[in-house]
């Protein structure tokens, strides 16, 4: 890996219509020497304007923005920067603006009571490629999953969009919260046939990430509890 760019510090774009609050979070990360905030947007429009013009590593987005709302704008960044990571910050944890993120593309999800280290934790652990939700969040995943689950041992009649049973069985272990290695010692199968999978899985299913695939497997009756 290019030393220079594995020191250079995780640059940040803010979003969210509130003065006090964009300010509050830019004062917050300017103590982590491994963060650089590099913009802030009073809107979802701003901010996919300023995601295309200073290409960030990381959003944190507010979802309730006025013109263009957090999550069309993180649909909009992650459909044309995919390089770029969103992470909601919000007041509201319903179940419309958490599923909706997600299946935009966001990779990490807290609520506006996330302390500090939660916040930065939350950056650091998405711009290495890894999802991060919010406990309360979490649990309602789960709650969702329990209220929407199918009998024991029904099984949707057909895979959706071509899914071989083994890929719908590691889908489940991704729903379940384990990682590559968790599924591998699981299913008793290396960690590389488990990345094949995992690839085979989101190109099928055209998915960008983790979270989106836990959307899509409680949507598709394929998560396990």
């Amino acid at each position: 890996m290019d030393t220079e760019t594995s020191e250079r510090p995780i640059r940040v774009l803010i979003a969210d219509d509130q003065a006090l609050i964009r300010e509050g979070l830019e004062m917050l990360l300017r103590f982590s020497p491994d963060i650089e905030v590099i913009g802030t947007a009073r809107d979802g429009l701003e901010a996919t304007q300023l995601a295309a013009e200073r290409l960030p590593d990381v959003v944190l987005m507010d979802l309730q923005m006025p013109r263009c709302n957090g999550v069309e704008a993180t649909r909009r960044i992650v459909r044309d920067h995919p390089s770029t990571r969103v992470v909601v910050l919000t007041t509201y944890a319903d179940d419309e603006s958490l599923f909706g993120a997600l299946e935009a593309g966001a990779m990490g999800y807290l609520t506006k009571d996330a302390d500090a280290n939660a916040i930065q934790e939350a950056i650091r652990t998405v711009h290495g490629g890894e999802a991060l939700l919010d406990p309360s969040v979490q649990l309602r995943l789960i709650q969702h999953l329990r209220s929407a689950r199918q009998p024991e041992g029904v099984r949707p009649a057909a895979l959706p969009d071509g899914l071989t049973a083994r890929e719908a069985e590691v889908l489940g272990l991704i729903a379940k919260g384990l990682n590559n290695a968790e599924i591998a010692g699981e299913l008793v199968v290396s960690e590389a046939t488990v990345k094949t999978h995992i690839n085979n899985i989101f190109s099928k299913a055209e998915l960008r990430d983790r979270a989106q695939a836990v959307v899509y497997a409680m949507r598709n009756g394929l998560a396990r509890e």
